[in-house]
Formats: C-alpha cells, sequence, structure tokens
C-alpha cells in the first residue's frame, strides 16, 4: 500500500507542476520573466492544485500498478523497474497530452517528460521506502 500512496502523493503533484510549466512555455510566458510573473506562476498552480489531484490520481496509480507488477518479477532489478516505468509514464504522457500546439519532435518530448519525471521519482521512493528488502542471493552457489 505504500507503493500506490506515494504514486497517488507524488505523481499529481510533479506531474501537474510540470504540466503547467509546459504550457506556460509554449506560449512564450517565460520569454521576459520577473519575478512578480514567477509569484503569478505558483499562484496560479496552487489554485490549480486540487484539479491536478482530480484528474491525475487515476494515471499515477495506473503507473503504480505497472511499478508493482514489476517489483513481483525476480528478474527485473530495481534501476531497470525504474527505467521500465518511466519509459511507461513517458509513453502514456505523448499518447495522452501531445496533440496541443507546435510541431517538431519538442512538444513529445516535453509532454512527455509529464509523465517520465513522476514515474521515475515515485518509483525511486517506493523502491528506497516501500519495497521489502531481498536478501542477496549468490549465482551459481
Amino acid at each position: 500500500m505504500k507503493r500506490y500512496l506515494i504514486f497517488a502523493l507524488l505523481g499529481p503533484f510533479i506531474g501537474g507542476l510540470l504540466l503547467l510549466f509546459v504550457t506556460t512555455y509554449q506560449s512564450g510566458y517565460w520569454e521576459q520573466t520577473s519575478m512578480a510573473e514567477v509569484g503569478k506562476f505558483f499562484v496560479g498552480f496552487f489554485m490549480t492544485l486540487q484539479y491536478n489531484y482530480l484528474f491525475g490520481i487515476v494515471p499515477s496509480l495506473m503507473i503504480g500498478a505497472i511499478d508493482d507488477i514489476l517489483y513481483h518479477v525476480r528478474r527485473i532489478g530495481p534501476v531497470l523497474r525504474i527505467l521500465m516505468v518511466g519509459l511507461a509514464g513517458f509513453a502514456a504522457a505523448v499518447l495522452y497530452s501531445a496533440r496541443g500546439p507546435g510541431t517538431g519532435l519538442a512538444p513529445y518530448f516535453l509532454y512527455g517528460l509529464i509523465g517520465l519525471v513522476p514515474g521515475m521519482l515515485s518509483s525511486w521512493l517506493a523502491h528506497k521506502y516501500a519495497d521489502d528488502q531481498r536478501p542477496v542471493v549468490k549465482a551459481g552457489g
């Protein structure tokens, strides 16, 4: 249960922050920025935080389920599992949200980061705090 709690708490928060950053970046918001504009950015983020959790908790839990399934495959180590979960998050975010403005690979890469970063961070934290510590088994002996 700790694994799903980590994904549910962290995924929508980080994903929502990155989504807001990507959309403001694509709109040209960051070209002439002052500290007041940065303050407006964070005020906007905290005002929409409830919607980040409303719309982001189910996708985060789905990525957490992928992490949980991969955790139970003995041959997959933690580093490979973290990379696979990040790749799944990247692919899901690109398929779901890269239909916006922009051309080329930049929108796909930026929207993919919205799934990659929270997925990998949550998977790493789940490995650090939620995984049972398995004893190291010596191969061939």
